[in-house]
């Protein structure tokens, strides 16, 4: 991959370790998937406000651009976002009821994938492993790979459903079972990049998305310009 610039570091050290980072051969992609792959906002929203409605003590209601907000961390810090006034215990077993919710719908009616993505997809695997990192719950990357077909192209994926752990840590299991040595991680939001940085692998802004960064070793406008610094 060829750098396309890199932008908003606080330090010449951290400058010059992104650019340690672009000197290196790219040997495999991880990519984010909400705002990365597919954006499933309009669906899970439907699906979230069913599960919401059961509960009057709830009184909230969630939009497709509010999920944006608050998707890409991890279910527990949502809920916590969400619904701040119920105790814990309630508010993840709202939480719960939500991602099942989802579940099913998802299965009916997959999110939409971005422009070009299985085409993009179909090359980049043949070149390279794909995988799949996501702070979401167990199933919601498995429903993805099998509602959208998508699933041949990917090698693994975590998530902190499975594992208890978070992005970054994400990122270092699927780098170490895989034997990876020069990864990439795509993403669209600051968590992305600051999982990156925790297993110290570049960072590739997916700038169409749902978030904002600091600053990126690499940045696409659509997900088919990852071809393009290949």
């Amino acid at each position: 991959m060829q750098n396309s610039g890199i932008q908003g570091y606080s330090s010449e050290k951290q400058a010059l370790e992104a650019c340690a980072r672009n000197n290196y051969e790219i040997d495999s992609i991880i990519f984010d998937l909400d705002g990365t792959l597919w954006d499933s906002t309009p669906v899970v929203a439907d699906a979230w406000n069913r599960a919401l409605n059961r509960y009057p003590e709830a009184a909230y209601t969630t939009t497709p651009d509010g999920l944006k907000q608050l998707f890409g961390r991890p279910m527990n810090v949502i809920a916590d976002l969400m619904l701040p006034h119920l105790e814990p215990e309630k508010r993840y077993q709202i939480m719960d009821e939500c991602c099942e919710e989802e579940e099913i719908a998802l299965r009916h009616t997959p999110g939409v994938l971005y422009p070009k993505l299985e085409q993009t997809l179909e090359i980049l695997s043949s070149r390279y492993p794909l995988f799949i990192v996501s702070n979401c719950q167990s199933g919601y990357i498995e429903t993805f790979l099998e509602s959208t077909g998508l699933g041949k192209y990917f090698k693994d994926f975590e998530c902190p459903g499975n594992t208890g752990l978070v992005k970054g840590p994400n990122n270092k299991l699927v780098i170490e079972r895989n034997h990876l040595i020069h990864p990439v991680y795509v993403g669209d939001t600051q968590g992305d990049k600051d999982s990156a940085v925790y297993a110290e692998i570049p960072f590739c802004y997916a700038a169409y998305g749902f978030g904002t960064v600091d600053s990126s070793d690499y940045r696409i406008e659509t997900f088919s310009d990852l071809l393009t610094l290949l």
